[in-house]
C-alpha cells in the first residue's frame, strides 16, 4: 500500500520518514515539498534526516 505522504521521485530514509510523520498533518505536505526541494538542490536522490532538520531550521521550529 502506498504512503500518501511520500512521492516516488525521491527515496526517503526510514529516519527521515519518521521525522516527517512528527510534523503536524496540516503543514506536512508543504514541509515534504520543501524538504524534497532541499534534497534536489543538493543533488541527492535520497532524503535524509539532515534535509528534514535543515527544513525545520528554515521554518523556525
Amino acid at each position: 500500500m502506498r504512503d500518501p505522504d511520500f512521492t516516488d521521485a525521491l527515496q526517503w530514509t526510514p529516519d527521515a520518514k519518521t521525522k516527517l510523520k512528527n510534523i503536524p498533518f496540516f503543514v506536512r505536505t508543504q514541509a515534504r515539498q520543501r524538504i524534497e526541494q532541499l534534497a534536489r538542490a543538493a543533488g541527492s536522490d535520497i532524503v535524509t534526516v539532515e534535509f528534514v532538520e535543515q527544513a525545520r531550521v528554515e521554518f523556525g521550529q
